[in-house]
C-alpha cells in the first residue's frame, strides 16, 4: 500500500523523521493524497442528499441572488483553476526531453477537483431550489475542512521557496495560491446566508428561519432577542413566530395519526386478553368446586388472612389495569418523533466520543511534562487539540440538547392538546370519572412529566455506553483492578432499583392527593361567593389543608428517598476510585500510582459521574413518568360520545323523531327514558311538561346525544341549536358570545339582539356588544345570560331548536316578551322547529303540540286543548299549578283586566272562565311595554357594570372587565428569595450551608492528597521499596474523606428537604388563607385559571423544582470556588486568567438572565388561558357539541397553546445561547491551563500538571451547571414571586374579632340603616345614597324597584360583601361593622338565586362543621320536601353529589338549599331571588315551607315577581339607591306612587289592589 502510494506521489508516503524535530512538517505526499480525498470525500458522501431536490417534480422558480452568482462564479473560477493545472501537468510531459513524468497525483487531483467543483454548482442550485433553505451546512463544512487541509501545503510551498531563494515550480505554486483563495473566498460566501424573497417576510417573524448554518450552531440568530431583553423587558408581542414544526396543529395533527392506529391495536391486544380470560374462567363447575374445598384447606392449614388481603388487593389492582388498553401511548411519541430523535441520538453518540478524547490528550500532556526530551511543539499541539475538541463537543452537545428539549415541548403540546381533543368527544360515562380539576392536571403534571422524561431519554442508551467506554480506558490504565470500582457499581444497581420502585408508589400517591386538592380548589373558585354567604371557607379550607397535608407527608418520604439517591450520587465515584486504586496498589508492590495514571482516571472518573448519577435519576423520573403515561392512556383510551346515536338522515318526513327510544346516563345504569317515541314535523313548536324529575331534560340531552341509547332510534334532519337551562357564555365579548364563529350579518344581529331584549343592557355596559364577559358570566346576571344563551341559538338559524326551560331565569313579562318575539308563533323562529322545555303553563295554549312526561315515559302528546280535555296526566298537572293563575285571572277578568296588554294569540277570549282566557290573562299579568321593563336581571347587571360606565368617561380601561396577568419584570427582588427562606426557616437555611461547605473542605483535601499521593512514584522509583503502612494511609485517608463527602451531603440534602416541606407548607397555607380571605371583588376580575395556575404549577414549582435548583446552586457554587482554588494552587499562572474570565461570565449570565427570567415569566403567564380556556370548554362541552363547534373551539385551544409555545421556545434556544458562548470560555480555560502547564513545565511536577488540566477540563461543567441552575432557580423563584403577589392580595375584614355575641343573637332580628351608603371601590361613584330605615322582629319585607335600584347591593350590605362608605347598619342594635366577618355571616341565612353545591356527601353539603345530628338533617330534609328522595339513595345521607351538584336536577338543588337555610335556624332570611330559576312545583313548595318555617323570622325577599310579595308586612321600594316608599303593600298602592307603577306594570289588577 505504502509502495503503490510512494510510485503515485513520486514521492515518500511517510517519513518519520518529518516530526522528529523542532519545526515539525508532513511528507508532500500526506498532503497531496489524504490532506485532498478527506474533504473531497465529506463532499461526495453528503452529496445525494442535497441533489435529490433536483430531481423533484414542479419545483418552484427562485430568483437567482448575487450572493448565489458569486457564489458559482467563483466554483467556475476554481475549474479554471483545476483545469489549468491539468494543461501544465500534461504540457510538461509533454515538453520534458528526459524520461522522468510528473507523479500520477498531478493528474489525478486537478481531474477530482474540476469534477468537484461542477458538484458544487450542482449543490449550490438544489439548495436555491429547496423550500426555506438559506444555506448548506455541509458545503460550509466542506470548505473549512478543505481550507484547514490546504493550510499545510500552503506552509510547505512557503517554507520551500524560502529555503531555495526562489520558485521552483512557478505555474504549480501561482496556481495553488490562487486556488486557496478561491476557496477561502467560498468559505466566505458559504456562512453567508441566500434569504429568497418570499422568506424575507417570515425572516422577520422568526429569524432562524434566515440563519446561516454558522449562526444556527452558535445561536447567534437569537441575539436580536437577548439584546432586546437586556434593554426592557420582553412582552409577549416580541415573542417570534413558531417554525411550521413547532406548531400545534402540525404537531397534533401527526400525533393523533398515529396514536389513533397504536390505540386501535391497543384496543384489539386488550380483546384478546379479555377473551382468553374469560376461556379460562369457563371451567367445568365439578373442578371449580374442588378448586374451591382445596383452596379452604389451604387457607385454614398454611395461609394468614393478611397474605389472602394481600393477594385480593393485588388481582383487584390487575383487574383495574386490564380494563383500558395500555403501552401504546409512548409507542406513538417514538413513532410521531422518531426523526428528531435519530437525529439527537447521531449527535449525543459523537459527543460521547469526544468526551474520551480529552482525558488521553491529558494523559499525553502529563507525559509531556514528565519526559523533558520531547520537543516543545508537541505540548502546544496537545494544547491546541484539547481546544478543538473541546469546540467540536461543545457544538454537538448544545444541538442535541436543542432537539432533546425541542422534543420535550412537542410531547407536551401533543398530550395537552389531545387531552382537550378528547375532553370535547368524552361520553357522559366517562366524564363523570375524570372531573375537570383530574383533566387540568393530566394537561399540567402529567404533560410536564413526559416532557421532562423526553428532554433527557438518550441516557438510556448513552450512560450505559459512557459506563462501558469509562471502564475499557480505565482498564488500559489500570489493568483488572479496574472491575473492583464495576462490582461497586453493580452492587449500586439493585439499591437503585428498590428506589425507584419505592418513588413509583410515592408518585402515585401524591398525584391522588394532588387531584383530591385540585378539584376541591376549583369547587371553591366556583362557588366562593356561597362559601361567603354561609361563612363556610373555614370548613372547606381544613378540607384542602388536609389532602395538602397527605400530599406533604408522601413529598417528605419522597425527598427522604432522593437523598439516599443523592448521597449513592456523590459517594459513587468515590468508592468507585478508592476501590479502584485500592485494589491497584495492594495486587502488586511494583503497582504504583504515578500522576499519569491517577489523573487520566480521575478525569475519567469524572466522565463515569455523570451517567453513574444520572441512570438512576432517569430510572426515577420514568417511574414518575410510568404512573402519568397510565393516568393518561386510561383517559385517552375512555370511550367516545357515539356520533351515531342521532341519525340526520334529511328525507322528507319528520323533523325530529325517536322511535322506541330508551335512554340511560350510564351505559349500565337504569333507563331515564323509557320506550319514548315522538315524531315531530318541520316548523312546529311543541312544549315538553312534567313534574320535577319526570325527564325533560334528559330527553333534551337524549336529541343532542349526550345519552346512552339503550334502544330505538333518534333522526333529526337538518343543524340544531340547543339553549341549556343553566345559560353558558364564553370569557369573550357580548358579540363574539352571540355570533359564535358565525359570520356578522349586522341586521340579523340587531334583530337577534332586539327580539332577545338585549338592546337596554347594552346601554348599560360600557363598551356596548365589544363588552368583555367575565369568566362563568360574572358581569351578567342569571337572566341577562340566559337572554345572551338564547341569542346565540337564535342568531345561529339552524333548522331545529331545543330549549331547556330558558324562560324560567326571567321575569314574567321579560318571559313573555321573548316568548313572542324569539319562540312563539309569531316570533323570529316561528318557521323552525322548536322543542321547548317550560314550566310556564302560561305559554302552553300557543304551541302547536305538548308532550307529557311521567316517570320518564310519554304519557300524552297532543294538541293543548285536546289535552285538556282528556283528563289525563296534564289535567292534574294544571290541575296542580293553574288553580292560583285562574283564580287570579277570573278576578282579573271580572274588573276588566289590563286593556293594554295584548295577547298573543291575537284572538278575542269571550268566556272569561275558559282555560284559554286564564292563562291569555296569565301572560297578560307579566306584560308591559318593552321600552320600561325592570327585570331584576337587568338591575343586577347595572349593580355589577354600571359603575364600570361612569369609569373615565368609558375608557377603554373601563371595558374590560377581566384584566390583563400581571407580569413581574426586572430582576427578582431579594424579598422573594427571602420570603422563601423564611418560609423555610433559618435554622434549616444556615445549617445545610454550613454541612455544605464542610463538605467542600473535604473535597478540597482528598484531591489535595491524591496529588501528593502520587508524588510517591518519584519519592520511591523502585515499586519494591514502597512501605505498605504508607500505602495503607493514602488508600485509608483517601476513602475516608470520600465517605465524608457523600455523607455531608447527605445530612445537608435532608436538612434541606425538612426546610423545602416547611416552605412548601407555610407558602400553600399563606396562599389558600390569603385567597378564601379575599373580597368578591377579587374574583369578579380574576378568571379562575389563573388562580388555579398559582396552585398548580406554581406550587408544583415551588414543591419539587426549587429545592432541588437551591440545593445545586449551593454545591456548584462550593465546588467551584473549590476547583478554582485547588487550580490556582497547582499553576500560580493561571490566577491571571481566573479574573477576566469571571469578568467575562458575569457579562454573559447578566445578558442571559435579564432575558430567560422574563421568557420564564411570560411562559407561567401564558400556560393560565389553556387552563381557564380548558375549564371553560367542559363546562359548555353540551353546547358546543349541540352547535357542532368543536372544531372552531379546538382552533382557539391550539392559539393558545401556540402563544405558551412561542415562549418555551424563545426560553430554550436562550438556555442554548448561554450554553455555548459558557462552554467556549470554558475551552479556553483548558486552552490557558494547558498552555501554562506547558510553558511552565520546567518548574511544575506532573502531579501539579494533572490536577490543574483535569480540574480545568472540570470547571466548564461546573461553571455551566451554576450559571444554569442560577437562572434555573431565579425562574423558578419566580413562582414563589407569583404566590407571593396572591398572598399579599388585600383581604376582606377580619373573620373573627374579640367582641363575643351571645348565642342566640340576633334574638329579636331587627335591622336598622342608618344613613348607610355603599359604593364598589372607593373611585367609583354610590351605589346606595343614604339609605334609613327600621325593620322589626318577624317583619315580611319585599324590596322591589326598577333597573339599577340597588336591591342586590342591599342585601350584599348586610353580608358585608360589600363594606359602607358611610353610615352603619344595626341588627339587633349591634353595629355589624364592629363584628367579625363569620359572626355576622353565620348568624344570618340566605337562600340564593344559584343552587351551588360541592362535591362531597349530601350531608357535608347541608353541614360541612358538622354542628348538626343525623336526626336533625333528616328533620330538615323532610321539611324541604327531600327526605323521600335522600331515603331511596342508597347511601342516604352519604350519597355522593357530583362536580356542581350534576347529579341532582336543578329542583332538587334549590331544595338542597332551603335545606341548608332551615338546617342554621337564623333569626334573619334573606331570599334573593330563591325560586327565579326553578319550576312550578318547586316554587310552590319553597313558598309554601317557607312562610310556614320561617314565621317567626325575619323575612328580606328580593321581588321579581310581584305578587310573590303582595303578603308581605312592609314593601320597601328602592329607586337609584334610594328609598322612595316603604310601607304595607296596600298603603302604597293607595298612594299611587312607585309601588303602584310598579304593580301595574306587572299586571296587578285593581281587585287585588282593592283587597289590599
Amino acid at each position: 500500500m505504502a509502495a503503490a502510494l510512494d510510485r503515485f506521489c513520486g514521492s515518500a508516503f511517510w517519513n518519520a523523521s518529518f516530526l522528529d524535530r523542532p519545526d515539525p512538517d508532513l511528507p508532500v505526499c500526506v498532503e497531496r493524497t489524504v490532506l485532498v480525498w478527506v474533504p473531497l470525500g465529506f463532499l461526495w458522501f453528503c452529496a445525494p442528499w442535497q441533489l435529490t431536490t433536483l430531481f423533484q417534480k414542479n419545483l418552484p422558480k427562485a430568483p437567482m441572488s448575487k450572493l448565489y452568482v458569486c457564489k458559482q462564479i467563483s466554483a467556475c473560477l476554481l475549474i479554471l483553476t483545476a483545469v489549468s493545472e491539468l494543461a501544465f501537468s500534461f504540457g510538461e510531459d509533454h515538453s520534458s526531453a528526459d524520461e522522468k513524468k510528473n507523479p500520477a497525483v498531478l493528474f489525478v487531483n486537478p481531474s477530482l477537483f474540476a469534477v468537484s467543483w461542477l458538484l458544487v454548482m450542482l449543490l449550490h442550485e438544489a439548495v436555491r431550489r429547496r423550500e426555506k433553505a438559506v444555506d448548506s451546512g455541509s458545503l460550509f463544512i466542506f470548505w473549512l475542512l478543505l481550507v484547514i487541509c490546504e493550510i499545510f501545503p500552503f506552509q510547505t510551498l512557503l517554507r520551500e521557496a524560502l529555503k531555495e531563494g526562489e520558485i521552483v515550480d512557478r505555474p504549480h505554486f501561482y496556481l495553488f495560491y490562487i486556488a486557496f483563495g478561491l476557496k477561502l473566498a467560498a468559505l466566505i460566501l458559504s456562512a453567508i446566508a441566500d434569504v429568497p424573497p418570499d422568506l424575507q417576510e417570515i425572516t422577520k417573524k422568526s429569524p432562524e428561519v434566515g440563519a446561516p448554518f454558522l449562526s444556527r450552531i452558535t445561536f447567534n440568530w437569537f441575539n436580536r432577542m437577548i439584546f432586546t431583553g437586556y434593554k426592557r423587558p420582553l412582552v409577549q408581542e416580541d415573542m417570534w413566530e413558531l417554525n411550521e414544526k413547532d406548531s400545534t396543529s402540525y404537531i397534533s395533527q401527526h400525533f393523533e395519526n398515529i396514536m389513533r392506529q397504536e390505540l386501535r391495536k391497543a384496543r384489539s391486544r386488550l380483546q384478546k386478553k379479555l377473551s382468553k380470560k374469560r376461556k379460562s374462567n369457563l371451567e367445568p363447575e365439578q373442578s371449580g368446586l374442588a378448586r374451591g374445598v382445596s383452596r379452604d384447606v389451604l387457607v385454614m392449614v398454611e395461609r394468614s388472612e393478611g397474605t389472602e388481603k394481600k393477594k385480593k388487593k393485588k388481582e383487584e389492582e390487575e383487574d383495574g389495569e386490564s380494563d383500558y388498553p395500555h403501552s401504546w401511548l409512548v409507542l406513538s411519541i417514538v413513532k410521531t418523533f422518531k426523526w428528531v430523535l435519530i437525529e439527537s441520538a447521531f449527535f449525543k453518540l459523537l459527543q460521547d466520543l469526544l468526551s474520551f478524547v480529552s482525558p488521553q490528550l491529558l494523559k499525553l500532556l502529563i507525559g509531556f511534562t514528565q519526559d523533558k526530551s520531547i520537543y516543545t511543539w508537541r505540548g502546544y499541539l496537545y494544547a491546541s487539540l484539547l481546544l478543538i475538541v473541546a469546540i467540536v463537543q461543545s457544538v454537538f452537545l448544545q444541538q442535541f440538547t436543542q432537539r432533546c428539549f425541542k422534543l420535550g415541548m412537542r410531547v407536551r403540546a401533543a398530550i395537552t392538546a389531545a387531552v382537550y381533543k378528547k375532553a370535547l368527544t368524552l361520553s357522559n360515562d366517562a366524564r363523570k370519572e375524570s372531573t375537570i380539576g383530574q383533566m387540568v392536571t393530566l394537561m399540567s403534571a402529567d404533560a410536564q412529566r413526559f416532557n421532562e422524561v423526553t428532554n433527557f431519554i438518550h441516557l438510556l442508551w448513552s450512560c450505559p455506553v459512557q459506563i462501558v467506554l469509562s471502564v475499557g480506558f480505565l482498564w488500559i490504565e489500570l489493568g483488572p483492578s479496574v472491575l473492583a470500582g464495576l462490582l461497586v457499581m453493580v452492587l449500586m444497581v439493585p439499591i437503585n432499583g428498590l428506589l425507584a420502585v419505592k418513588s413509583r408508589s410515592y408518585q402515585a400517591k401524591s398525584m391522588m392527593f394532588k387531584d383530591k386538592r385540585m378539584k376541591m380548589l376549583n369547587e371553591i373558585l366556583s362557588g366562593i361567593k356561597i362559601l361567603k354567604l354561609y361563612a363556610w371557607e373555614p370548613s372547606f379550607e381544613a378540607q384542602v389543608q388536609g389532602f395538602r397535608e397527605q400530599e406533604l407527608k408522601v413529598m417528605k418520604k419522597s425527598a427522604y428517598l432522593s437523598s439516599i439517591a443523592t448521597f449513592i450520587f456523590f459517594c459513587a465515584p468515590a468508592f468507585v476510585s478508592l476501590a479502584t486504586f485500592a485494589v491497584f496498589v495492594s495486587v502488586s508492590p511494583h503497582n504504583i500510582l504515578d500522576a499519569e495514571k491517577a489523573f487520566t482516571s480521575i478525569s475519567l472518573f469524572n466522565i463515569l459521574r455523570t451517567p453513574l448519577g444520572m441512570l438512576p435519576m432517569l430510572i426515577s423520573a420514568m417511574v414518575q413518568m410510568t404512573v402519568s403515561k397510565r393516568r393518561l392512556e386510561k383517559f385517552l383510551s375512555r370511550d367516545d360520545l357515539d356520533t351515531d346515536a342521532v341519525h340526520h338522515d334529511n328525507s322528507p318526513g319528520a323533523a325530529v323523531s325517536v322511535t322506541d327510544g330508551t335512554f340511560a346516563w350510564d351505559r349500565a345504569g337504569q333507563p331515564v327514558l323509557k320506550n319514548v317515541s315522538l315524531h315531530i314535523n318541520p316548523g312546529r313548536l311543541v312544549a315538553v311538561v312534567g313534574a320535577v324529575g319526570s325527564g325533560k331534560s334528559s330527553l333534551i340531552s337524549a336529541l343532542l346525544g349526550e345519552m346512552h341509547n339503550l334502544s330505538g332510534s333518534i333522526n333529526i334532519k337538518g343543524s340544531v341549536a340547543y339553549v341549556p337551562q343553566q345559560a353558558w357564555v364564553q370569557n369573550a365579548t357580548l358579540k363574539d358570545n352571540i355570533l359564535f364563529g358565525s359570520d356578522l350579518d349586522e341586521q340579523r344581529f340587531q334583530r337577534v339582539l332586539e327580539a332577545c331584549a338585549l338592546e337596554q343592557d347594552l346601554e348599560l355596559l360600557p363598551a356596548g356588544v365589544q363588552t368583555e364577559i367575565g369568566e362563568k358570566g360574572i358581569n351578567l346576571s342569571g337572566g341577562q345570560k340566559q337572554r345572551v344563551s338564547l341569542a346565540r341559538a337564535a342568531y345561529s338559524s339552524a333548522d331545529v331548536y331545543l330549549l331547556d326551560d330558558p324562560l324560567s331565569a326571567v321575569d314574567a313579562h321579560v318571559g313573555k316578551h321573548l316568548f313572542e318575539r324569539v319562540i312563539g308563533p309569531r316570533g323570529l323562529l316561528k318557521d323552525k322547529t322548536r322543542i321547548l322545555v317550560t314550566h310556564g303553563i302560561n305559554f302552553l295554549p300557543y304551541v302547536d303540540e305538548v308532550v307529557v312526561l311521567v316517570d320518564g315515559v310519554v304519557s300524552e302528546v297532543a294538541s293543548y286543548s285536546s289535552l285538556r280535555s282528556s283528563k289525563g296526566a296534564f289535567s292534574e298537572f294544571l290541575a296542580t299549578y293553574a288553580k292560583e293563575e285562574i283564580g287570579e285571572a277570573q278576578k282579573e277578568s271580572a274588573s276588566g283586566g289590563q286593556q293594554d296588554s295584548v295577547g298573543l294569540s291575537g284572538q278575542d277570549h269571550q268566556d272569561g272562565n275558559t282555560p284559554e282566557e286564564a292563562f291569555s290573562v296569565s301572560l297578560k299579568k307579566g306584560s308591559q311595554s318593552h321600552c320600561n321593563h325592570s327585570n331584576r336581571d337587568t338591575q343586577k347587571n347595572k349593580e355589577n357594570i354600571s359603575p364600570r360606565a361612569r369609569r373615565d368617561a368609558r375608557t377603554e380601561g373601563g371595558q374590560r372587565l377581566i384584566e390583563m396577568e400581571t407580569v413581574q419584570t426586572g430582576r427578582v427582588k431579594l424579598s422573594v428569595y427571602l420570603q422563601y427562606l423564611t418560609s423555610m426557616g433559618w435554622s434549616y437555611g444556615t445549617t445545610f450551608v454550613v454541612v455544605y461547605f464542610v463538605q467542600s473542605v473535604a473535597f478540597i483535601g482528598q484531591n489535595l492528597w491524591l496529588s501528593d499521593w502520587t508524588n510517591d512514584a518519584v519519592r520511591y522509583p523502585n515499586g519494591s521499596t514502597y512501605p505498605a503502612h504508607i500505602r495503607d494511609v493514602r488508600v485509608g485517608a483517601y476513602g475516608g474523606l470520600g465517605m465524608a463527602q457523600g455523607f455531608l451531603v447527605f445530612v445537608g440534602t435532608l436538612i434541606l428537604a425538612d426546610g423545602a416541606i416547611h416552605a412548601s407548607r407555610t407558602l400553600h397555607t399563606g396562599l389558600l388563607s390569603s385567597i378564601l380571605r379575599a373580597p368578591m371583588l377579587f374574583f369578579d376580575t380574576t378568571p379562575s385559571g389563573r388562580v388555579v395556575n398559582r396552585f398548580a404549577k406554581d406550587m408544583f414549582t415551588v414543591d419539587e423544582l426549587i429545592p432541588i435548583a437551591l440545593r445545586t446552586v449551593i454545591l456548584k457554587m462550593l465546588e467551584l470556588l473549590a476547583t478554582l482554588v485547588l487550580i490556582c494552587l497547582a499553576v500560580p499562572l493561571f490566577t491571571a486568567v481566573v479574573i477576566p474570565l469571571i469578568i467575562v461570565y458575569h457579562f454573559v449570565e447578566r445578558f442571559y438572565l435579564t432575558t430567560s427570567r422574563q421568557l420564564r415569566r411570560l411562559d407561567s403567564v401564558s400556560r393560565s388561558p389553556i387552563y381557564s380556556h380548558f375549564g371553560e370548554t367542559v363546562s359548555g362541552l353540551s353546547v358546543i357539541r349541540a352547535f357542532g363547534h368543536q372544531e372552531h373551539f379546538l382552533k382557539q385551544n391550539k392559539v393558545t397553546i401556540d402563544n405558551n409555545l412561542k415562549c418555551i421556545c424563545q426560553l430554550i434556544v436562550s438556555n442554548r445561547w448561554m450554553a455555548i458562548r459558557l462552554e467556549l470560555l470554558g475551552n479556553l480555560v483548558v486552552f490557558f491551563s494547558a498552555l501554562f502547564a506547558v510553558i511552565s513545565r520546567d518548574s511544575l511536577d506532573s502531579g501539579l500538571v494533572g490536577l490543574s488540566i483535569s480540574y480545568a477540563l472540570n470547571v466548564t461543567l461546573t461553571l455551566n451547571a451554576l450559571v444554569r441552575m442560577t437562572s434555573q432557580l431565579e425562574t423558578h423563584v419566580v413562582s414563589v414571586e407569583r404566590v407571593k403577589e396572591y398572598v399579599e392580595i388585600p383581604s376582606e375584614a377580619s373573620w373573627t374579632t374579640e367582641k363575643r355575641l351571645a348565642d342566640d343573637w340576633p334574638g329579636e332580628g331587627k335591622i336598622r340603616f342608618e344613613d348607610y351608603k355603599v359604593r364598589y371601590r372607593p373611585q367609583l361613584e354610590l351605589v346606595l345614597h343614604g339609605i334609613n330605615c327600621d325593620i322589626e322582629s318577624c317583619e315580611k319585607i319585599g324590596i322591589v324597584g326598577r333597573t339599577g335600584a340597588g336591591k342586590s347591593s342591599l342585601t350584599n350590605c348586610l353580608f358585608r360583601i360589600m363594606e359602607a362608605a358611610d353610615g352603619r347598619i344595626l341588627i339587633d342594635g349591634v353595629d355589624i361593622a364592629r363584628l367579625g366577618l363569620h359572626d355576622l355571616r353565620s348568624r344570618l341565612t340566605i337562600i340564593p338565586q344559584d343552587p351551588v353545591l360541592f362535591s362531597g356527601t349530601l350531608r357535608m353539603n347541608l353541614d360541612p362543621f358538622e354542628k348538626f345530628s343525623d336526626e336533625e338533617i333528616w328533620t330538615v330534609l323532610q321539611l324541604a320536601h327531600l327526605k323521600e328522595y335522600v331515603g331511596s339513595l342508597a347511601a342516604g345521607l352519604q350519597h355522593e353529589v357530583a362536580e356542581g351538584g350534576e347529579n341532582l336536577s336543578v329542583g332538587q338543588r334549590q331544595l338542597l338549599c332551603l335545606a341548608r337555610a332551615l338546617l342554621r335556624k337564623s333569626k334573619i332570611l334573606i331570599l334573593d331571588e330563591a325560586t327565579a330559576a326553578v319550576d312550578l312545583e318547586t316554587d310552590d313548595l319553597i313558598q309554601t315551607t317557607i312562610r310556614r318555617e320561617f314565621s317567626h323570622c325575619t323575612v328580606l325577599t328580593i321581588a321579581h315577581r310581584i305578587n310573590t310579595i303582595l303578603d308581605s308586612s312592609r314593601v320597601m321600594v328602592l329607586d337609584a339607591g334610594r328609598i322612595v316608599e316603604f310601607g304595607s303593600p296596600g298603603a302604597l298602592l293607595q298612594k299611587q306612587g312607585h309601588f303602584f307603577a310598579l304593580a301595574k306594570d306587572a299586571g296587578i289588577c285593581r281587585a287585588e289592589m282593592t283587597a289590599l
